[in-house]
C-alpha cells in the first residue's frame, strides 16, 4: 500500500485554449477539474494503476469537501486532517503546442496545532504503508524542516519515504536520510547551489544529495528523460512522447510508477519513464491507465555520456 502526503492540496482546473492572449476574452475548447497537489496525484497515479492508496491532506471549506468527493469517486482512501483554512484553488491553461501556464494560489497557513496533528495522523497511518510519498510545497504555518521530522517519524513506523519538494525544505530533509528523492532539473541545481547545463553535471549533483544522505536520488530532466543515482549506480533513460497535451503532474505520475514497480532499480525507472510520457500525452492532470502505457518503448542507459548537454539547462534564481 501507498500512503501520500500532501501538506498544501489543491483543487486544479485546467482550460485548453487554442492560444494565450492577454487582455482577451478566451473561450475554452476543454476543461476538467482535478484534485491536485503533487501527493494527490501520485495517489491518483496508483489508483488509476489498480493498487491501493491512502492519501492524508488537511482539508477545509468548501473546496476541501470537493476535493474528499472527488478522491472518493477515483477509489483512493482520504484520511483527511480538517483545518480552519479553506483548501487553495489553482488555474492552468494549457496550449495547442504544450505550452502550459499555472496560477498557483498561496493556499491556508496551518496553527501549530494542525501541523502537530498532520504529523500525527501520519505516524499513525505509516506502520501500513510499503511506502510513504510525502510531496510538495510546504503550507504556510509549517517550517522548512518539517518534512525532515516526517521521514524521521516514518522511518520509526518502518516505512520507507520517497520525497518530491523543493526550496529550503529539500535540503534540511536529507539529513533524515529519504530513502528516494525525486528533483527536477531546476530544484536539483538550486540544492548544490549551481548551474546544470550537463547530464554529467545532473549526476554528480544527485552524487552530493547522496552524500547528505538521500539513499537514492530520482531526477526528472523535461526533455532529457530520467536520471536514477542510487545503490545500483547509474541509470539514465527516455521516453517518447509524441503528442504533449499538458505536463501537469507528469512528474507525480512517474514517481507512482516508480513506487509501484518497487522503488528501486532500472526496472523502476522504467515503469517511472512509461508513466511520465503517458501523462503528458493527457488532457490536464488525469492520471495513466495500464493501457496508456509503453515501457517497450523506454531506452535505457547504465552510467551515460557525461558531456551530454541538457535540453533544458538548469540555472540558479537569484537569491537560490
Amino acid at each position: 500500500m501507498i500512503l501520500t502526503v500532501t501538506p498544501n492540496p489543491s483543487l486544479d482546473r485546467t482550460y485548453e485554449v487554442p492560444a494565450l492572449d492577454r487582455g482577451e476574452v478566451l473561450r475554452a475548447a476543454a476543461d476538467r477539474l482535478d484534485p491536485g497537489g503533487k501527493g494527490v496525484n501520485v495517489s491518483r497515479a496508483v489508483a488509476a494503476a489498480g493498487r491501493r492508496t491512502t492519501a492524508v491532506l488537511p482539508l477545509g471549506g468548501p473546496s476541501g469537501a470537493v476535493m474528499a468527493e472527488l478522491l472518493g469517486g477515483l477509489g483512493i482512501d482520504v484520511t483527511a486532517v480538517t483545518i480552519a483554512g479553506q483548501t487553495r484553488a489553482n488555474i492552468a491553461v494549457a496550449e495547442p503546442d504544450g505550452t502550459l501556464t499555472k496560477i498557483n494560489a498561496r493556499g491556508p497557513e496551518l496553527t501549530p496545532a494542525e501541523a502537530d496533528l498532520l504529523l500525527a495522523t501520519v505516524r499513525g497511518q505509516a506502520a501500513g504503508a510499503d511506502w510513504i510519498a510525502c510531496c510538495g510545497s510546504l503550507p504556510r504555518g509549517l517550517p522548512p524542516e518539517w518534512y525532515a521530522e516526517l521521514v524521521s517519524e516514518v522511518h520509526r513506523a518502518g516505512a520507507r519515504v520517497a520525497l518530491d519538494t523543493s526550496g529550503p525544505a529539500l535540503p534540511a530533509a536529507l539529513a533524515a536520510r529519504p530513502d528516494v528523492v525525486k528533483p527536477n532539473t531546476r530544484e536539483l541545481a538550486e540544492a548544490v547551489g549551481r548551474p546544470l547545463t550537463t547530464l554529467g553535471e545532473a549526476v554528480d549533483a544527485a552524487r552530493e544529495l547522496r552524500e547528505r544522505g538521500a539513499r537514492a536520488v530520482l531526477a526528472s530532466l523535461g526533455a532529457d528523460g530520467q536520471l536514477l543515482v542510487g545503490p545500483e549506480g547509474v541509470h539514465h533513460g527516455t521516453a517518447p512522447a509524441p503528442a504533449v497535451r499538458s505536463n501537469v503532474g507528469a512528474g507525480d505520475a512517474a514517481l507512482a510508477g516508480f513506487l509501484v514497480a518497487g522503488g528501486s532499480g532500472p526496472e523502476a525507472l522504467t515503469a517511472a519513464l512509461a508513466h511520465g510520457a503517458a501523462a503528458v500525452q493527457l488532457p490536464g492532470s488525469l492520471m495513466p491507465t495500464p493501457a496508456d502505457l509503453r515501457p517497450g518503448a523506454v531506452r535505457l542507459t547504465r552510467d551515460p555520456v557525461p558531456d551530454l548537454p541538457l535540453t533544458e539547462p538548469a540555472a540558479i534564481r537569484p537569491g537560490s
